[in-house]
C-alpha cells in the first residue's frame, strides 16, 4: 500500500536542526516561515533534491554521464517520495534567441502547422505561389466547362528587353506557327514580330489552340508536356472568351495574373517549381525549418533571425544641439585635421560658420551635415607642397560612422563608434526575424510572424473553432496541430499570462512569470503522482490573477499530484490542504516546524508568527500622515510598448508606489521610459535604449536615479554579502592593525582570499576544491590544505577578539553585529543589513546561492550606507519578493526613512501592506498586455480604494480602516465589461 505521506527523518542540511515532518501526498501543502528559517533547505534542498537524486540514480551508469548527478542532501531518510520536478524563479533562458514560443514549444507546433497546410506566397507581388504536376494541370484544365477554347503556351521571354529576331528564327525551324508578343498574337509563317530592343517584352509561343473536351484529352496532355518541357516546366493557360465564374482552383491560380492582359481574357499560369513565374523569384522547399529564427534556412539574412540590429543613432551623434557646428558632433573631434577640414568646408559650402550653433540651422542643412550633401562640395587640404583641393559630395557623419565601423580593423575604433549606436528594429525583417519568403506563407490568411506577435489571448482566440473554415484536406492534417496550440495557449491563459507574446524575449521575463510558463508546460504535459516542488508561484501577480494561478495548482493537485509550495501569500495558504510554517526565527534560529496543519489551525497556534499576522494579532500600521510634495518628476507621451501615450507625475520627496495587474505597464513605465531615461540624460549612459516618450520634465528636483533591481550581486562564488557591502573592508582593516600583523608586516591585502600571499594557493582561495566524477555528480569537498578555511595557516595565526579572519566569514549578520559592538563604522554598515531583515545571512556566503530578494536587499543596505544628498530617485522592482510579513514590516520602515530624508522613492509592488504605506499610488491597467497601459488611478491609498475603475482599489479598500466609498473621487466609473460578469463589479476605468 503506497504511503499516505512524504516521511522526512533527521533533516539536517542548511540550518535544519534534525526534523522530522510528515508531508500528506497528493495534496497541497505550503511551507512557510520567516525568510532563512529554513522553508527553501526543506522544500528544495531536501525533499526536491532527494527526489532527483534517487531519479537519476535509478538510471544506467551511461546515461548519468549525461545527465549528471544531485548531491544526496544532509537527511537520515525520505519516504514516500514520487518523482520530482522543480519549478523554481530562474530566467527561462538568458539566449536573445529565446522567445514565449520556443519556450513553451508552441513555436514547433506553429512550424509545424505553416509547413503542412500553409500557403505560399510570392514576397514581392504577394500572388501565390505552388507546384503541381502535368497531371495536375491537366486535371484543373478539365474543371472548366466542356467546350471552353484555351490557349496552351509556353512563356519564353518574360519582360526582357530585346528584338528577339533569332528567337522567332529559331521557333520557327522547331515548327511553332503562334506566339503571343505582348498580349498581341502573331503568325511566324507569314510574319515576324518587329520589337524595340530597348522596351521589356514578354514572349509566349502558342503551343497548341484547344477545346476543352473528353476526347482530347490524350492531345491537351501532351501539348502541357511539351509546353512545360519548352519554358522550363512553366506553362501558361489563355483563355480567350472565359466562361462565367470560372474557377481553375486556388492551387492552379497560384501563380496566375487572373485579371488578364485585358478585359475579356484569363491568363493562368501554371508550375512545376515552387516559384512565382511573374516576379522570376524560386522558393526553396517548405519544411519546418523554414520557419526556425535559429536556422540559416529561416532566419532574416540582415539580423540572423535576432530580430534587431545596431545601427548609428543621431541622437547620440547630436547629444546638444546647442552646441556649435566644430563641437556638436560627439563622435568627431574638431582637434583632429581630417575632421576639421571637412566640418569648415562643408560649413563654407553652406555659408555658415563653424562657430554657429547647430540649432540655428535649417533642417535641411542639418539633414546635409549629418547623412550627406545633395551637391559637391571644394574641400581644400594643407599640404607640404601647398593647398590641394578636390571636388565630392560629403558623405555625412552619419554614414561615415557607420561605413568605418564596418570596415574598420581596430577593435578600440569599432568600440568608441559603437557608444554612438543604438539596438533597432531590423529593418529587413522589420523585427519577425525570419527571412522574407518565410513570412509570406499564409495559413487563414494570416503569416507565422503575425501570429508570432500577438499576445497569448488574442493568439488562442485567433485559433478557436478554426477548423471549420478549412477544406477537408487541411482539416485532416491541421486537427491535432491545432489541438495542442490551443491547449497550450489555454494553459497559458490559464496561469495569468494571456498578455505576453509569442515573440517577447524570454530574457525580459519576470522570474514569477518564467515560473508560471514552466507551470503551464507541466499541466499540459497531463503528468500523475508526481511531486511538484514550487518557489512563491504568486510573485508578480496581482491578486485579481491570482486565484487563476490557485485554481491550475488545484487542478494538478486533483490530477494526483503532490504539490509543495514555498510560499508567503495568505490567499495561497487559504486555499492549501496543509500549511507547514518554519521558525521560530531566522538562520540559527529556525529550522524548525513551528506549526503545522491547515489554515484556521496555524491561525490558532500561539507559537506562529505567521498566524499572529493571518489572525491580525500583528500587522503592518498605515502610516499616521501622507507626505506632501510641491514638485514632481513628470513623464510626457510614454507608448513604449503597451503603454498608450501616457503623462505621470512622480511627486518628489514622497513614497510612490505603481501598481496593476500582471501586464498593464509597470515594467515598462518604470524600467524602460523612466531609468532608462534618466540614464542616458542626466549621467550620459550610450548603453541603455530608452522606451518611447516625448521627455522627462523636472529633472532639476534630483541629483542621481539608482534602480535596486533583483539581478545578481556577483556572478561568482568569490562574490558575498561582506565584499559587495564594504564590510569586508572594514574587518580587513582591523585585521591589519593587530598586534601580531604589524609584527609581520601584514597589511590590509593579506587578509584577501582573492589575491595571492595569505590566501590557501591549493584552492585558490575558494575554500573547496572540485573533485570531477565522471558519470557521478561532481563532488566539492573542503580543501586539504586549509580545510575550507580560504587561507593559509601564516594568514589563520591572526586573530581578532580569539576570532580569525576565517571565522568572520563564517559568522551570521546578527552575529557579527554583537561581536564588533565597539567598532561605530562597522556596526553600522552590519546594522543595515539587519534592517533589511538579513540577520541570518552569513557573511561568507557565495553570491550565487542568493535568492534574487535577497540581492536586491543587500543593493538596499549598500546604498543605505552611502552619503546621502537627500535628492535621490530610488527605483525598487517588487522588493517584498521572498519576504515573510514580518521581514516586510522592516523593509516599508527602511523605504520611509529614504523618503524621509528627501528622497524620491518609486516602488512596483502588489503587496497591499506595502501599498498603504506609500504616499502616492500609481495604478496602471485596467488589464494587461493590449487591455493595460492607462492611468486608472493615481493619488493617496485612500483615493485609490475609492475608485470604482481600479482593481487594486478594490483590495485595498481591506487594509485600509474607515474607507468612505462616498468621498472623492467615487464617480471614476466606466460600465462592465460584458465577457466577464464576475468581474463586472471592478470594471475598467481610464483616467480624467
Amino acid at each position: 500500500m503506497a504511503k499516505e505521506f512524504i516521511e522526512v527523518t533527521g533533516a539536517e542540511e542548511h540550518n535544519l536542526k534534525d526534523l522530522d515532518v510528515k508531508i500528506p501526498r497528493e495534496e497541497f501543502t505550503v511551507v512557510t516561515g520567516l525568510s532563512g528559517s529554513g522553508k527553501s533547505s526543506l522544500a528544495f534542498e531536501t525533499v526536491y533534491a532527494e527526489g532527483q537524486r534517487r531519479y537519476i540514480e535509478s538510471l544506467s551508469a551511461y546515461a548519468r554521464n549525461f545527465l549528471g548527478q544531485m548531491d544526496k542532501p544532509q537527511v537520515e531518510s525520505v519516504e514516500g517520495l514520487s518523482p520530482a520536478i522543480s519549478i523554481d524563479q530562474k530566467n527561462a533562458a538568458n539566449n536573445p534567441r529565446s522567445t514565449v514560443g520556443t519556450v513553451t514549444e508552441l513555436h514547433d507546433y506553429l512550424r509545424l502547422l505553416y509547413a503542412r497546410v500553409g500557403q505560399p506566397h510570392c514576397p514581392e507581388c504577394g500572388r501565390e505561389v505552388g507546384e503541381q504536376s502535368a497531371q495536375q494541370m491537366v486535371r484543373r484544365v478539365f474543371e472548366l466547362p466542356e467546350g471552353t477554347r484555351a490557349k496552351l503556351a509556353a512563356p519564353v521571354v518574360r519582360d526582357q528587353k530585346g528584338a528577339f529576331e533569332d528567337l522567332f528564327e529559331e521557333l520557327r525551324s522547331e515548327g511553332y506557327a503562334r506566339v503571343e508578343v505582348d498580349g498581341e498574337e502573331y503568325d511566324l509563317a507569314t510574319e515576324t514580330p518587329d520589337l524595340d530592343e530597348n522596351y521589356d517584352h514578354t514572349v509566349d509561343v502558342i503551343v497548341d489552340r484547344v477545346k476543352v473536351r473528353e476526347e482530347d484529352r490524350s492531345r491537351i496532355t501532351d501539348s502541357v508536356e511539351t509546353a512545360l518541357e519548352e519554358a522550363d516546366g512553366v506553362l501558361k493557360v489563355i483563355l480567350p472568351d472565359p466562361p462565367a465564374d470560372v474557377d481553375l482552383g486556388t492551387e492552379a491560380r497560384s501563380t496566375g495574373d487572373l485579371a488578364g492582359d485585358a478585359a475579356e481574357r484569363l491568363v493562368v499560369e501554371f508550375s512545376e517549381e515552387l516559384a512565382c513565374t511573374h516576379c522570376g523569384i524560386d522558393f526553396s522547399e517548405i519544411e519546418t525549418r523554414s520557419f526556425s529564427f535559429n536556422s540559416p534556412h529561416g532566419a532574416c539574412p540582415e539580423c540572423e533571425g535576432i530580430g534587431s540590429t545596431k545601427e548609428v543613432d543621431e541622437d547620440l551623434v547630436v547629444r546638444d544641439e546647442s552646441k556649435p557646428i566644430k563641437h556638436v558632433f560627439e563622435p568627431w573631434s574638431y582637434n583632429r585635421n581630417y575632421y576639421r577640414t571637412r566640418l569648415d568646408n562643408v560649413a563654407e559650402h553652406f555659408g555658415v560658420s563653424v562657430t554657429t550653433p547647430f540649432e540655428d540651422l535649417d533642417e535641411d542643412v542639418k539633414r546635409q551635415f549629418l547623412y550627406g550633401t545633395d551637391r559637391q562640395v571644394e574641400f581644400s587640404q594643407q599640404t607640404r607642397n601647398g593647398v590641394r583641393r578636390k571636388t565630392q559630395r560629403f558623405e555625412g557623419v552619419i554614414p561615415n560612422l557607420e561605413r568605418r565601423h564596418i570596415e574598420t580593423d581596430s577593435d578600440r575604433t569599432r568600440e568608441h563608434i559603437e557608444d554612438f549606436m543604438a539596438v533597432t528594429e531590423c529593418p529587413a525583417c522589420e523585427g519577425t526575424r525570419l527571412k522574407p519568403q518565410s513570412r509570406s506563407v499564409y495559413f487563414a490568411d494570416t503569416g507565422i510572424a503575425e501570429v508570432s506577435r500577438m499576445s497569448i489571448g488574442d493568439a488562442l482566440a485567433h485559433f478557436e473553432g478554426m477548423e471549420a473554415t478549412l477544406t477537408d484536406r487541411e482539416r485532416t492534417i491541421a486537427e491535432e496541430i491545432l489541438k495542442e496550440i490551443r491547449a497550450r495557449l489555454g494553459f497559458m491563459e490559464e496561469v495569468g499570462l494571456e498578455y505576453l507574446t509569442l515573440d517577447r524575449e524570454a530574457s525580459t521575463l519576470s522570474g514569477g512569470e518564467s515560473q508560471r510558463i514552466r507551470l503551464a508546460t507541466q499541466v499540459g504535459s497531463g503528468l500523475v503522482g508526481v511531486l511538484y516542488v514550487l518557489d512563491e508561484p504568486s510573485i508578480g501577480l496581482h491578486q485579481r490573477d491570482n486565484d487563476r494561478l490557485l485554481n491550475t495548482l488545484e487542478g494538478l493537485r486533483d490530477l494526483g499530484n503532490t504539490l509543495i509550495v514555498v510560499e508567503h501569500d495568505e490567499a495561497t495558504m487559504r486555499r492549501a490542504d496543509e500549511i507547514i510554517d518554519m521558525g521560530p526565527g531566522p538562520g540559527k534560529h529556525g529550522g524548525e516546524v513551528v506549526a503545522q496543519g491547515n489554515f484556521d489551525e496555524i491561525v490558532a497556534s500561539e507559537e506562529s508568527v505567521t498566524g499572529d499576522y493571518l489572525a491580525g494579532r500583528k500587522g503592518v500600521d498605515v502610516p499616521a500622515e501622507r507626505r506632501e510634495s510641491d514638485a514632481a518628476l513628470t513623464i510626457r507621451g510614454a507608448r513604449q510598448h503597451n503603454l498608450k501615450d501616457v503623462d505621470v507625475d512622480v511627486p518628489i520627496g514622497q513614497f510612490t508606489a505603481i501598481t496593476g495587474v500582471s501586464g498593464s505597464g509597470k515594467s515598462t513605465l518604470m524600467h524602460d521610459v523612466l531609468y532608462k531615461g534618466l540614464a542616458r540624460t542626466m549621467n550620459d549612459n550610450t548603453e541603455v535604449d530608452p522606451g518611447d516618450h516625448d521627455a522627462i520634465e523636472g529633472t532639476d528636483n534630483i541629483e542621481g536615479v539608482r534602480l535596486i533591481d533583483q539581478s545578481p550581486i556577483g556572478r561568482t562564488p568569490r562574490s558575498n554579502p561582506a565584499t559587495y557591502t564594504d564590510v569586508f573592508d572594514y574587518v580587513r582593516e582591523l585585521f591589519a592593525d593587530t598586534k601580531l600583523a604589524n609584527q609581520r608586516g601584514y597589511e590590509k591585502g593579506r587578509f584577501s582570499f582573492n589575491v595571492k600571499g595569505g590566501r590557501c594557493e591549493e584552492c585558490g582561495g575558494q575554500g573547496t576544491v572540485k573533485i570531477e566524477m565522471n558519470f557521478l555528480s561532481d563532488v566539492y569537498v573542503p580543501c586539504e590544505e586549509c580545510g575550507g578555511a580560504r587561507y593559509n595557516d601564516e594568514t589563520l595565526d591572526v586573530t581578532f577578539k580569539g576570532a580569525t579572519i576565517a571565522d568572520v566569514l563564517d559568522m551570521t549578520v546578527e552575529e557579527a553585529y554583537d561581536f564588533f559592538e565597539s567598532h561605530t563604522g562597522l556596526r553600522r554598515r552590519l546594522g543595515l543589513l539587519k534592517d533589511v531583515g538579513l540577520d541570518y545571512m552569513r557573511l561568507g556566503q557565495p553570491s550565487t546561492t542568493l535568492s534574487g530578494g535577497e540581492a536586491q536587499r543587500i543593493k538596499l543596505a549598500e546604498e543605505l550606507g552611502k552619503k546621502d544628498s537627500g535628492d535621490t530617485l530610488y527605483l525598487l522592482d517588487e522588493p517584498t519578493t521572498g519576504l515573510h510579513k514580518e521581514d516586510e514590516r522592516k523593509l516599508i520602515d527602511v523605504l520611509h526613512r529614504l523618503a524621509d530624508k528627501g528622497n524620491t522613492v518609486v516602488v512596483i509592488e502588489h503587496e497591499l501592506d506595502l501599498v498603504k504605506n506609500a504616499d502616492n499610488v500609481l495604478d496602471l491597467g485596467p488589464e494587461g498586455g493590449e487591455g493595460g497601459g492607462e492611468v486608472v488611478a493615481t493619488g493617496t491609498p485612500e483615493e485609490v480604494a475609492r475608485t470604482e475603475g481600479s482593481y487594486t482599489g478594490k483590495y485595498l479598500r481591506d487594509y485600509l480602516p474607515d474607507v468612505d466609498m462616498e468621498g472623492p473621487r467615487a464617480d471614476r466609473r466606466l460600465p462592465a465589461r460584458d465577457d466577464d460578469a464576475e468581474e463586472a463589479e471592478v470594471p475598467a476605468a481610464t483616467d480624467d
